[in-house]
């Protein structure tokens, strides 16, 4: 009975389980209207339009808001469809034959008065892409003539007065320009009929602001000729310049070139009846950006944001305008502006993003693309176009990767992307990754930023850990010529770091030829990434000694034990016959290097070692005095550094690991890595073949970035904190304050009003804003120590001890058309100077809101200087900062 009991239970359960099923999965008529709306297109939109509009017109009661809502969804999130609603909403427009009531507005125009509600709310959140989609489609209706011209040039016109606010962000001006262009370049046939004067105005409104970009775009080119101030180079494009080029073309042959570069599906359909009236657009403002103005409430995602958008956008060219669009043209602008928001949009799924590239020219003008191999030649390749579409895609993502001093995205979104694509056509794709890699490759002698080229070497490896690590690197083997800094063995290198870090160094190595594997080669290092125990040797000095210190961490002694044997170890040394050696120094080492030796087998114990010891680092910190108060001792704490990277010098990803986590716990200060990484950053793991007076790497620099990161952030974290405490107390007192409003003491009228209660100051909000101060003292000690140690690099004091020529050779453009004959330590200083291009320009926020201070300290020596690196020093750090020369 029990057992038949429970299974009716389950079968009742079951049928509910079915049942709810059931239910989850029914769609109204509305819902699937509107997912029917969404999908238009997926086999031939042309032919799926006539369709859908009457399966719009057939549901009845019509649910305009859902209708709305489907198109809003289409425009914003695919916006290659965006003509293609255009022309639906157009078919909407038209009253079927047959129709009785003729004195309401028909459905298409119900429809773009409810989208327009949802336009103004993009606009009002500031949602500048789906702001501008929005302006696409109304563009295209303009054309179509569903709206009036004058309405859409005032709307066009709002935002070129953004150009023109005081102080206006070069973010939000760029953003307000692409609206303002790109409207007008789909509209500007029927725009320039109705006004000529208004599209120039527009125009020349864009040029005025793009005019006062100059200095920024110099300071942001891919390919970089430090000695040049000239904007303009080969293989690169800025988003604003290609903007505007496109549109005086256009322009110049009164927009007929619209015809050929954008689709417009609708051009066949027969004008509208002329008693409807065009929908005019309503007035609008757009609104102002939101500035706090304690300064303590900037969330570190806008921040970060403020960054990437304050600067102009420049794109790498790889291919010839037969291969690839050229953007400076109205169609290549067009195809690259499509595939760009396309990136942007599907940036959270990659498949179905690689699969939307792929599938693109669907839904552009037909004989854009080549057609694929083996696919049947039925369309005549339009004139002056006929572009291989896997090559444009690979250009475009590549472009977009390199973006200076940040891209839009994280760089693994853009090299997973790439992979996908090689996944869904590997015969077509793999060839345009081939060239890419090898055009790269090639603008590393023509001066491609030093940036750019370490996220070169970042994709390179992760590109080739997905497909078997299968490079022809033959083909480089004359490169081993060329000096041992030259800009391609440095990426040969940096490149093979990385695939180890991916691998392991003997599969690594086995894929390499002979040339490449010799050790004077300085390609590949010799040993496999690894601790590098000094007192790991029963014959090195202090071995007993170290072997006693590791005895106590893996029996976990306490911490007090260890600093006391510590003690007692120091007092030996001292008595014994080596008085020569520095007894602190050898303690420290001996210490540090025992104890990263405990934490070496995987990153838990390493965590476990320092956590369990954090009193015993603190005490080697602050130089083994009894006390660990106080910033500690500068020297102790260059010491520990100095161990941890001879600790790990065979494994350099592991040196900066370990410096982060000791900058996490306190025991050294960003501005102790930053100082420790100029003095001696370029020793580690590296043969003395490589070092030079100037010899900051990507190796350097990320040790430094990674230090100004952790300033930085503390700084932001503080002022969250802050700023959310003042909240609470605002809202405490606000309460508090209501209460006694709300019950009021009778008093007789002669009496005097009560004084109000002493405010009590919030302890908690005290001790934050104690903590944000001393946070941004070192926040700023940080910045200043790095733009010292830059200016003491570059442009040295001209002294006997410290002749250095080098700094101030490459950047002459003598000394730059000399290059073939440079040696290492020219191009040592000419990635010095790359890296201090992106410092300046990645951390300018930062550098503005302390620019008084850090000019007066770092540049000071220099009034009255006709240094050349003086005077490039001081420029570079003015433009970052806003305040050019």
């Amino acid at each position: 009975m029990s057992y038949e009991r429970r299974g009716g239970g389950n079968r009742r359960r079951h049928r509910d389980d079915y049942d709810d099923r059931r239910r989850d999965s029914y769609e109204t008529p509305d819902d699937k209207l509107k997912i029917a709306i969404i999908k238009l297109g997926e086999v031939d939109p042309v032919e799926e339009l006539p369709r859908l509009q009457k399966q719009i017109r057939d549901l009845v009661p019509v649910n305009v808001a859902n209708i709305s809502e489907a198109f809003r969804i289409g425009v914003t999130e695919q916006p290659y469809k965006i003509p293609y609603y255009a022309a639906l909403l157009r078919l909407l427009h038209d009253r079927p034959e047959g129709e009785v009531d003729s004195e309401g507005p028909s459905l298409g125009r119900q429809v773009l008065e409810d989208f327009w509600k949802g336009f103004q709310a993009y606009l009002d959140k500031l949602a500048w892409r789906e702001t501008r989609l929005c302006i696409h489609f109304f563009a295209h209706l303009t054309v179509a003539h569903l709206i009036s011209p004058e309405s859409l040039f005032a709307l066009l016109q709002a935002f070129t007065a953004v150009l023109d606010e005081f102080g206006v962000s070069h973010g939000r001006a760029k953003r307000a320009a692409m609206c303002a262009a790109e409207g007008l370049m789909i509209g500007g046939p029927t725009l320039k009929l109705h006004s000529s004067s208004g599209v120039a105005d527009i125009m020349n409104a864009i040029q005025a602001f793009n005019d006062t970009t100059i200095s920024a775009k110099w300071l942001v080119q891919p390919i970089i000729k430090i000695f040049s101030d000239v904007v303009k180079i080969e293989n690169g494009d800025e988003l604003l310049d290609t903007m505007l080029y496109a549109l005086e073309t256009l322009n110049d042959s009164d927009f007929a070139q619209t015809a050929t570069s954008f689709p417009q599906p609708y051009a066949s359909y027969i004008d509208p009846d002329p008693s409807i009236t065009p929908f005019n657009i309503p007035s609008v403002l757009v609104p102002p950006e939101i500035i706090e103005l304690d300064g303590l409430s900037t969330d570190s995602e806008e921040e970060a944001q403020v960054k990437k958008d304050e600067w102009p956008e420049y794109f790498l060219r790889l291919f010839d305008n037969e291969v690839t669009p050229d953007p400076n043209t109205p169609a290549g602008y067009a195809v690259r502006s499509a595939l760009l928001d396309t990136l942007d949009i599907f940036e959270v799924n990659r498949k179905e993003c690689a699969r939307l590239l792929l599938e693109y020219p669907k839904w552009n003008l037909p004989g854009t693309f080549k057609p694929k191999p083996g696919a049947p030649v039925d369309i005549e390749p339009a004139p002056g176009k006929d572009w291989q579409l896997e090559s444009t895609i690979i250009e475009t993502i590549i472009g977009a990767l390199l973006i200076l001093p940040e891209s839009s995205h994280k760089s693994v979104y853009y090299i997973s992307l790439i992979t996908e694509l090689c996944k869904l056509s590997p015969s077509t794709v793999g060839p345009a990754v081939g060239k890419s890699i090898r055009k790269l490759y090639g603008s590393l002698s023509e001066g491609l930023d030093v940036e750019a080229a370490r996220r070169f070497a970042e994709w390179f490896a992760v590109h080739m850990s997905n497909f078997g690590f299968q490079w022809v690197w033959k083909e480089w083997v004359p490169d081993l010529a060329l000096t041992v800094q030259h800009p391609r063995r440095a990426f040969m290198r940096r490149a093979l770091e990385f695939e180890i870090r991916l691998s392991y160094h003997d599969r690594i190595l086995k894929t390499l030829p002979e040339a490449m594997q010799a050790p004077d080669a300085f390609t590949i290092a010799e040993q496999a990434p690894g601790p590098n125990f000094e007192y790991d040797d029963p014959a090195s000095p202090h071995h007993d000694a170290a072997q006693s210190v590791l005895n106590l961490f893996r029996g976990r002694a306490k911490a007090d034990d260890v600093i006391s044997h510590l003690d007692s170890l120091k007092t030996t040394l001292e008595t014994s016959d080596e008085g020569h050696i520095n007894v602190d120094a050898i303690v420290r080492s001996i210490a540090v290097q025992s104890l990263l030796h405990i934490g070496s087998r995987s990153f838990s114990h390493l965590l476990n070692a320092i956590e369990r010891y954090l009193p015993l680092l603190r005490n080697l910190a602050s130089g083994g005095a009894s006390s660990t108060g106080g910033s500690g001792n500068a020297e102790a704490k260059a010491g520990i550094l100095t161990e941890a990277a001879a600790f790990w010098k065979l494994n350099r990803q592991m040196v900066g690991i370990v410096f982060d986590k000791l900058m996490q716990y306190q025991i050294v200060d960003p501005t102790d890595v930053v100082t420790w990484t100029f003095i001696n950053g370029s020793t580690v793991g590296q043969p003395s073949e490589l070092a030079g007076p100037l010899s900051l790497s990507a190796f350097e620099w990320d040790l430094m970035r990674g230090a100004l990161d952790k300033a930085n952030g503390r700084v932001m974290i503080a002022r969250r904190k802050v700023a959310a405490l003042r909240k609470e107390d605002d809202d405490t007192r606000a309460r508090a304050k209501a209460r006694a409003n709300d019950n009021p003491m009778e008093v007789d009228a002669d009496a005097k009003p009560e004084e109000e209660t002493p405010v009590v100051d919030n302890p908690a909000l005290t001790t934050a804003l104690k903590a944000f101060t001393s946070l941004t003292r070192e926040q700023k000690a940080a910045l200043s120590r790095t733009l010292e140690g830059f200016v003491s690099s570059l442009a040295p004091a001209a002294t006997d001890s410290n002749p250095n020529p080098h700094s101030r050779t490459v950047i002459t453009e003598q000394g730059w058309n000399n290059r073939a004959n440079w040696g290492k330590d020219e191009w040592n200083a000419w990635e010095t100077w790359g890296w201090y291009r992106q410092f300046c320009r990645a951390y300018s926020p930062y550098l503005r809101s302390y620019s008084t201070t850090l000019t007066t300290v770092s540049f000071a020596r220099f009034q009255g200087s006709i240094d050349p690196a003086a005077e490039l020093l001081q420029k570079t750090f003015n433009v970052a900062i806003g305040q050019d020369v």
